[in-house]
């Protein structure tokens, strides 16, 4: 039977080991995901941005077309002025002419702001520009180097994963399927050893005849807490652990 559980711890110390590296493996996915939500993101703020200040450039050329069409009709109502008779009716088209010279100086000025905020946007684009560029060349290196851990991890388990065949193939049948059915149900974990009683997959203690058998290691046991598969382990086996 010490073969047997000989046989389940190795094949146990593999099966964490191939767990490891398939975490890293999430992790890669896990962060490239990380890494294209941000690029999506900054994209968005660099379209709104953009947007931003089209409109602004629209708003600036409308302005323009009304001071245009504002001067044009003072310079027609000027001309008028030269051949109206009476002062009432001068004095009212000068008024108007006033109004719409009133007018275009607050147009003029409505201009100057947006020109103002149209500067500033394009500073602001140009700067979110030349960052995005240097956010997508740092995730490319960071995707590169990503790929290369991604490529050894991918070999390293195939590697694993021949080993644990070989040596699951050596198991006892029945018991490797309880193995394989607890570490399923048991975050990854079969098998563990009992030190001091105390079982290191739950932390707690065994029955004291349960734990006097484990050393003879003369048929399976179970931890009656945990269902991990037990067996006699030394303290230097927690600390190799740790």
């Amino acid at each position: 039977m010490k073969e047997q559980i000989d046989i389940l711890i190795k094949l146990q110390k593999i099966e964490t080991e191939i767990g490891s590296i398939k975490s890293v493996f999430s992790q890669f996915s896990a962060k490239t995901d990380m890494q294209e939500a941000r690029l999506a993101e900054f994209g968005q703020i660099l379209e709104a941005e953009a947007a931003m200040a089209d409109q602004l450039k629209k708003d600036y050329r409308s302005c323009e077309v009304n001071v245009r069409d504002n001067v044009s009709m003072i310079e027609k109502k000027e001309e008028t002025l030269r051949t109206i008779k009476t002062n009432q009716e001068y004095q009212a088209l000068l008024k108007e002419i006033e109004g719409l010279k009133k007018k275009n100086s607050q147009i003029e000025d409505e201009m100057l702001a947006y020109l103002s905020r149209i500067e500033e946007s394009e500073k602001n684009i140009a700067a979110k520009k030349d960052e995005l560029s240097n956010l997508k060349l740092q995730l490319s290196k960071e995707k590169e180097e990503a790929a290369k851990e991604a490529e050894a991890g991918k070999r390293k388990l195939a590697e694993l994963e021949f080993e644990r065949n070989a040596v699951a193939h050596a198991a006892d049948m029945n018991l490797l399927k309880r193995f394989m059915m607890v570490k399923d149900l048991k975050g990854g974990i079969g098998i563990v050893p009992v030190i001091s009683a105390v079982c290191q997959g739950c932390n707690m203690n065994i029955p004291p005849q349960m734990y006097n058998d484990l050393h003879r290691c003369d048929s399976v046991k179970i931890c009656p807490h945990c269902q991990r598969i037990i067996y006699w382990g030394k303290p230097e086996e927690v600390d190799s652990e740790k």
